[in-house]
């Protein structure tokens, strides 16, 4: 994948602001939970014993490490796809900021440490990620390259856009209502949904002129989604798979929704809350 284009100009830059973090063995499950779960875990993520957050001003501007340039340039493309989709809608899109981190951070949903993996705050409209969390995807998952990284914030981003819809909000309205087995299935949905939106967005990026697919890039993004299925997480964390409590889909419904995202390019064809391929 390649970027020509300038930055997002949507980026906080809090890294070396923040002290402590989660360690040992509670970190460790916290990654394996949090990877992709969206603004959810950010009610557990408030309750776990983090370290003291600093005071600072975040650093804005473009960024000039290499890690960082490259998720403001794939931010700036997303919002460049997206507010395109927003227009043909007849709706405004609103550019969400990205918020780099190192160990933990504060945002309007509450504390949480790098431990979660990347998530999206629907009250401060902000997608927040610690830049190693890709050596963590590489290393631990076996799913390194630059559009699996490019695919984390696309799926982050998707979850903006469901919020800016309304989508976020119905299927949070509908939790008091449901029993928590019910309610999973709903999270299935919305998880899957971002990862389709991710699909689309790679899919409508090829024509913009600041950015280029490679050889082997949709590879990376189909291996990121098998590896981060509920179904192999929960086997690899604890020897067995129990679907009831499945949140984000399994890696072949992963890979599907990203891939028909991509194929199709069609809003349209994101409705997981009513596909038959659930």
């Amino acid at each position: 994948m390649q970027w020509f284009g300038k930055g997002s100009g949507k980026i906080e830059d809090r890294r070396g602001m923040s002290g402590g973090a989660i360690g040992g063995s509670l970190g460790i499950i916290v990654v394996i939970l949090g990877l992709f779960f969206g603004q959810d875990l950010t009610g557990l993520v408030s309750q776990l014993p983090l370290g003291e957050i600093t005071q600072g001003t975040p650093k804005t501007g473009d960024p000039t490490d290499k890690e960082a340039k490259f998720v403001d340039g794939v931010l700036a493309s997303t919002n460049q796809v997206w507010e395109k989709q927003f227009q043909e809608m007849g709706k405004t899109y609103e550019e969400p900021y990205l918020v780099l981190f190192t160990n933990n951070v504060q945002s309007a949903c509450g504390n949480a440490s790098a431990a979660v993996g990347p998530f999206y705050c629907p009250s401060d409209h902000k997608v927040y990620i610690d830049l190693s969390f890709y050596q963590e995807l590489q290393n631990r998952f076996g799913a390194g390259g630059d559009f699996a990284q490019a695919y984390v914030i696309a799926h982050e981003v998707g979850h903006h856009v469901q919020n800016l819809l309304g989508i976020s909000e119905k299927v949070q309205r509908a939790r008091a209502q449901l029993s928590e087995k019910e309610y999973n299935k709903l999270s299935v949905k919305l998880e899957l949904q971002a990862d389709f939106f991710a699909g689309l967005w790679a899919n409508h990026a090829q024509g913009l002129k600041d950015f280029r697919l490679e050889a082997g890039d949709l590879e990376e993004a189909i291996t990121a989604a098998n590896a981060i299925g509920d179904d192999k997480l929960q086997k690899q964390a604890q020897g067995e798979v129990v679907p009831d409590a499945f949140t984000h889909g399994t890696s072949a419904q992963r890979m599907y929704w990203f891939k028909k995202g991509f194929d199709t390019g069609d809003f349209r064809q994101g409705d997981t809350f009513n596909s038959s391929q659930l």
